[in-house]
């Protein structure tokens, strides 16, 4: 599930937005990303200092290689990724990658086995911090059908004028079928961020500030450390 976050992070890039946007730095990311990759981190810090302190030989070395190499990948796949949203465009911070796209060169958002948004060129970004959940949406299709059969019994109670008699299990039907008939069909977390990325992007790629060319910047200081930290493992195990 994927929720918007009112963040204010700074970023190396930032798209302007405009000063009466609703949108502006409005942030969506992972939930349970974010709490997995915490756990995650705690966990190797955990490991990796006991051994830093009480291990022997080579083994405090190892330890810091090893750290050295995965918490900046656990960093970059789990608390890293968001969706920066203006009405300007999108800043899609992905583990190893930051993508400036101006609502203007955005072809299409498209929702799949993974949420992806294609510029004009073609060229396909998936939205790493928007992931596609399967049993999310089983689950609000489930309750789309519960509530359109309750639907169903509430107009057949009220066409043969027992919607009083109905007690309890008649109010039932009529309140979930007003609430179908008020919400619209439930959507997952994720497809309810890709409806509203997609009516920004069709109220916006038309208007002047929202041209411009797609940036694409690697995130040198995940790549890096992950690097060195990956060398000196090598190093380490082949000195024996």
């Amino acid at each position: 599930m994927t929720t918007p976050d009112p963040s204010r992070e700074p970023e190396p890039t930032k798209l302007a937005g405009t000063a009466t946007t609703p949108y502006k730095d409005r942030v969506y990311r992972s939930p349970a990303g974010v709490v997995g990759g915490a756990l995650v981190l705690a966990i190797v810090a955990w490991l990796g200092i006991d051994a830093v302190v009480v291990g022997e030989g080579r083994t405090p070395w190892l330890a810091l290689a090893t750290m050295l190499f995965l918490v900046p990948l656990v960093f970059a796949y789990t608390l890293r990724p968001a969706v920066f949203v203006n009405d300007d465009g999108l800043r899609v911070r992905n583990p190893l990658r930051l993508i400036v796209l101006p609502w203007g060169q955005v072809a299409s958002l498209r929702s799949g086995f993974s949420n992806e948004v294609v510029d004009d060129s073609g060229t396909k970004y998936q939205l790493w911090a928007l992931p596609v959940s399967v049993r999310a949406r089983s689950k609000a299709a489930r309750q789309d059908a519960r509530a359109a059969r309750a639907a169903a019994r509430a107009d057949a109670r009220a066409g043969q004028g027992g919607s009083l008699r109905g007690g309890a299990a008649g109010a039932a039907d009529l309140g979930a079928g007003a609430a179908l008939a008020a919400d619209g069909p439930r959507r997952a977390e994720t497809d309810r961020a890709m409806d509203e990325l997609r009516e920004l992007h069709e109220r916006r790629q038309g208007e002047p500030g929202t041209q411009g060319e797609v940036t694409v910047r690697w995130a040198y200081e995940i790549i890096a450390p992950a690097v060195a930290g990956a060398v000196l493992l090598g190093v380490l195990w082949g000195l024996g």
